[in-house]
């Protein structure tokens, strides 16, 4: 097997950082929604969360460096089950991420090529993806870099013509905006909780980073955490404050501009030119961050199956060390969420907030549990426990905003769709780790209803054994005047094949001087080692053979006349075959 290169700090950067920089995208927009003029307070809140999750992901991975995130902090201070809640919520954001980002970037991909069919190129642009994970890492990790400088480049060129535009034309509408009431009467409080929530969708990212840690070179992890936070502190709420000087908060807050804000942002202040480029942009980084998915879901799912919460069949990997069964499977399960939802992947927002929120949520107590039972565990920094606090109380105000959060028409609410996914993978967790305790179950189960037929039956199966025994226990007698073998050997076939008996006689009556045959007892050995299913016993009787001998002998074996034989007897024979009492002739 090749061994792949460990992921430097822009490699491992890109990877995560095209998923967490993606938000840009959406977030904006998402935030004007619910908080209006207040959206950028909300995303510099959203990243003071961020800055303290820093200290307690650098904390917890820095302690225990192995793939997993929460599912390995998780399992390391607590229980499989707890760990395995963790790992359950992570897959179903990461199936979420990579529906939602391989969609919407075919959408702003559409912009362009307006004759594209979504559903068939958003299958396409996930096994590509796919193909390219299993391809190998290191070479993903290029494709991520030149999708992530992409990015960083384009939305420079944006915020210069952004710049450039508010010079020539002032900054007047940021202040009408400020000074807009809030829609429906609404306090500045609820404003401001509802946008919060709302906008903790832009730290979706941050998390991947510690799912595939071992891939990473020595201290880069940290790096990775601290280039995400100031990625998402600088370009989230400068587009926010960009917006808000650019339009009106009703236009702002409409379905078209909800939906592609930085596209009407660069039409806006440089053209189709600059609209095309930002297009073409939403389309790389969300690719990336499907590309993103793929990893992240590989990482955790690896951890899994070695602790064999999944079941090892996953952990094959190709000549290239990716595990191709982990990625096909999450390449059908994404393919099937997006057939499922024909293309509807907004019903698929529940299951991508509240997922990687609890995540999140969990990664914190992960952090305080780490710090209560592992305290002598060696770790590079030290999150302040009161930061811990924090960060756990913030993401949980955000998730309880997202619950609470109402409906859009026509949709079911967040915490529906949600549980429509994580209760049947919550099951299949569950039956993993307790598979042992349902197969004995199952084996109760079925002793309990079908142990008195089973005993019913062996008991037949015994009593017919026992008769075929008893059958086969009756002994017959061939008597013999010096046969030879050919002789010997008739009788044996005449026998194994018309009698049921396990034991056979053969009996020479010899009269006085009489000698014995010179060959018949190794004749009749030999006959035995052929005939090994029945027991063959020569015998040797001294006197002269009557009708009085032979009812001697079955009294004395008690061995019914019946089942003596002869052979077939010559002129010179002195009884009539009736008078030796049933003797049977079988030569």
């Amino acid at each position: 097997m090749k061994k792949h290169e460990k992921l430097g700090e822009l490699s491992a950067t890109a990877i995560c950082g095209n998923d967490i920089s993606s938000s840009v995208l959406y977030v904006s927009a998402l935030a004007i929604a619910f908080a209006g003029q207040y959206a950028w307070i909300t995303l510099l809140i959203v990243s003071f969360v961020l800055f303290l999750f820093r200290k307690i992901y650098g904390e917890v991975v820095g302690a225990l460096p192995l793939n997993g995130g929460a599912y390995n902090a998780l399992l390391n201070t607590t229980s499989k089950s707890t760990a395995s809640l963790a790992a359950t919520l992570t897959l179903l954001s990461y199936m979420a991420t990579a529906v939602i980002s391989a969609n919407e970037g075919i959408h702003y991909l559409h912009h362009i090529v307006p004759s594209m069919p979504i559903i068939p190129a958003t299958v396409l642009l996930l096994s590509i993806f796919a193909l390219l994970v299993i391809g190998g890492i290191s070479e993903s990790a290029k494709v991520a870099i030149g999708i992530f400088l992409f990015h960083l480049g384009s939305l420079v060129i944006l915020s210069g013509f952004i710049i450039f535009y508010l010079f020539q034309n002032g900054v007047g509408t940021f202040f009408d905006n400020w000074n807009l009431p809030l829609q429906d009467g609404e306090g500045i409080s609820k404003a401001i909780f509802l946008g919060f929530a709302a906008s903790m969708l832009g730290v979706s990212g941050f998390e991947s980073s510690a799912n595939f840690v071992e891939e990473q070179q020595r201290g880069v992890f940290p790096k990775t955490l601290r280039n995400m936070w100031a990625i998402v502190s600088v370009i989230n709420p400068l587009m926010a404050v960009f917006a808000l000087a650019l339009f009106a908060i009703p236009l702002l807050q409409s379905d078209e501009f909800q939906n592609t804000l930085l596209t009407e942002m660069a039409q806006h202040v440089g053209g189709q030119g600059v609209a095309v480029l930002i297009a073409v942009d939403a389309f790389l980084v969300l690719s990336g961050a499907v590309l993103t998915s793929f990893v992240g879901v590989t990482g955790l799912l690896e951890r899994m199956a070695l602790d064999r919460i999944m079941p090892p069949f996953f952990l094959q990997k190709n000549k290239r060390g990716s595990s191709y069964r982990i990625i096909l499977m999450f390449l059908i399960l994404s393919v099937s969420v997006l057939l499922i939802t024909k293309g509807n992947v907004k019903l698929l927002a529940g299951v991508y907030t509240i997922s990687f929120l609890s995540v999140m949520a969990l990664f914190g107590i992960g952090n305080i549990l780490l710090k209560t039972y592992r305290k002598k565990l060696p770790r590079p920094e030290i999150a302040p426990f009161m930061g811990v606090l924090l960060a756990i109380a913030a993401v949980l105000i955000a998730l309880t905003g997202n619950i609470l959060m109402p409906a859009k028409e026509g949709l079911p609410s967040n915490i529906t769709v949600f549980l429509y996914y994580f209760i049947p993978a919550t099951l299949f967790v569950v039956v993993m780790l307790n598979r042992t305790s349902l197969l004995k179950f199952v084996l109760n189960t079925i002793e309990y209803l079908f142990g008195p037929i089973r005993r019913f039956v062996a008991r037949i199966d015994r009593n017919i054994h026992r008769t075929i025994d008893h059958i086969n226990n009756q002994e017959f007698v061939f008597f013999t005047k010096g046969d030879d073998i050919a002789t010997l050997n008739k009788v044996m076939l005449y026998v194994s094949k018309n009698e049921h008996t396990k034991k056979m006689k053969i009996a020479t009556v010899l009269d006085k001087g009489q000698k014995l045959p010179e060959n018949l007892k190794q004749e009749i050995s030999f006959l035995d080692r052929e005939y090994p299913e029945i027991s063959i016993e020569f015998v040797e009787i001294n006197g002269t053979f009557t009708p009085e001998l032979i009812q001697e002998l079955s009294e004395k074996w008690s061995i019914p006349v019946n089942f003596m034989f002869i052979g077939s007897p010559g002129n010179k024979f002195p009884y009539r075959i009736e008078e030796l009492g049933g003797v049977r002739l079988i030569i």
